[in-house]
């Protein structure tokens, strides 16, 4: 990290662990000190502010935890923009999720990983410094520091948000993207890794929605063949398919509890076994989740762990729905016509300003994603170079992937999941197999739409 001047405190009464941590810090360019109980540490900090604090939640022979938490509030009272990381064995995480809330930026379960530790360490530094202000800010000075091509807008909702990427994406920070379906939660996790340290490594993106504890622990550990039924041959895991670089764990709030503590294990330790496999792999990957689920609600009914929550959310990242960045849909219209035109090479397509303006007027539900498929739509129903109020409304009118007349079966004649697998089976076959187009018209991610094609057993050709 080759750092020369920023002091970090260690806070343990095990003198081997404050040797331990001292000499790994030391080695990375880090000047340390360490205190053995509380008054040693104030007496320290009153001479010599750290930039940084480690802090064990238990001294002496209290194992309560509770007078570390106790100090953890002092400290945060005392100085409370020095990021406090609390270090705390497995069994009292639940302490170390009352110290996140008490302020602590983060925390690591001993025996501590150095790795994982350093990263922590250089994270909490990164987010500690003050960066360029949100009020006035420009998207040409965001443009010039980071790679946003993928977002488009100019609105002030959607540049605070790059302002947070570009602050967080060169750390290892876990981010939680939080916004309804259709926001682009997806591009903002895109843009994350565009702009950190591990772009040129992979990016691997997982659905979580729908997957059983089986289907989680082969999509995301992997299967050694014989593993369990239908294991015909190894698998390779997500997590390792992304080791290095990030992974983007999308609707993680429809993951079930069991898949829940599986997970929690996997970023807390930075390990994870294959399927079928007892030998142990060392996990390097940054994670970035996605839900448009309340996730708050969840955690107080009791269908999210707490633990989990403050492991995954240590920045947090609303995306603002699209009827309150109107001022965005102009130019978001005209990226769509532009990206028709190279997918069809037309030379010209367009939306004139009356159109545009009624267009602005809209309330559009399903977002970005939404106005996107409306955009495309259009133009694909009219044909015409120069697209009308008219045409757009036309286009709104036949919006159902099948015809009016079409009815339900009656009630009780099918499951859901027969009705499900025979819409995606119609859908495949309106398309002709092109899974993009199948998985805009049934309202789904591709990801979500291979799980479904996974689960039924539908037959496809991966070739789009």
């Amino acid at each position: 990290m080759n750092q020369t001047d920023q002091m970090i405190l260690i806070i343990d009464d095990d003198i081997a662990v404050q040797k331990s941590i001292s000499l790994l810090l030391g080695q990375n360019g880090f000047l340390t000190a360490c205190a053995s109980f509380p008054e040693q540490a104030l007496k320290i900090i009153e001479d010599n502010q750290p930039d940084l604090i480690i802090l064990d939640l238990n001294f002496g022979n209290d194992t309560s935890g509770r007078e570390g938490l106790g100090f953890l509030e002092d400290l945060k009272s005392l100085t409370p923009k020095i990021p406090v990381i609390l270090i705390t064995a497995w069994a009292s995480i639940s302490l170390a999720v009352e110290g996140m809330k008490k302020g602590a930026f983060d925390f690591l379960s001993k025996p501590w990983e150095n790795k994982s530790l350093l990263q922590a360490i250089d994270t909490a530094l990164k987010l500690a410094k003050p960066s360029f202000p949100v009020k006035d800010i420009k998207r040409k000075e965001l443009d010039k520091r980071f790679d946003f091509s993928n977002m488009i807008g100019n609105s002030p909702q959607l540049l605070s948000v790059l302002e947070t990427i570009g602050r967080v994406s060169g750390t290892d920070a876990g981010v939680l993207i939080l916004g309804e379906s259709g926001t682009g939660k997806e591009l903002v996790a895109e843009a994350i890794h565009k702009n950190s340290t591990r772009k040129n490594n992979p990016f691997v993106k997982v659905n979580l929605g729908g997957l059983s504890v089986t289907l989680f622990e082969s999509e995301l550990f992997g299967h050694k063949k014989g593993a369990f039924t239908d294991a015909y041959s190894d698998r390779v895991g997500r997590f390792e398919l992304g080791n290095g670089g990030t992974i983007f764990l999308d609707e993680i709030g429809d993951l079930d509890t069991v898949s829940q503590v599986k997970l929690l294990r996997v970023l807390q330790d930075k390990t994870y076994q294959v399927l079928g496999d007892s030998h142990t792999k060392k996990l390097d990957v940054r994670v970035v989740c996605a839900t448009n689920r309340n996730l708050h609600e969840m955690v107080e009914k009791g269908t999210f762990r707490e633990d989990l929550f403050y492991r995954i959310n240590l920045i947090t990242l609303k995306l603002p729905p699209l009827r309150e960045r109107r001022g965005d849909i102009l130019l978001l219209v005209k990226h769509f016509l532009d990206e028709l035109k190279t997918i069809y090479r037309k030379d010209f397509i367009s939306v004139n300003s009356k159109t545009m303006r009624w267009l602005e007027s809209l309330h559009f539900p399903g977002n970005v994603r939404e106005l996107k498929n409306l955009v495309e739509r259009t133009w694909l129903l009219s044909g015409k170079s120069e697209l009308d109020i008219a045409d757009f409304e036309k286009a709104m009118e036949k919006k159902s992937v099948f015809p009016a007349k079409s009815s339900l079966p009656p009630a009780g004649s099918m499951t859901l999941d027969q009705i499900e697998k025979e819409m995606i089976q119609k859908s495949m076959d309106k398309f002709n197999g092109n899974l993009s187009k199948v998985a805009k018209a049934l309202g789904l991610s591709r990801g979500t739409l291979y799980r479904r094609i996974e689960k039924y057993g539908i037959p496809f050709k991966q070739n789009n």
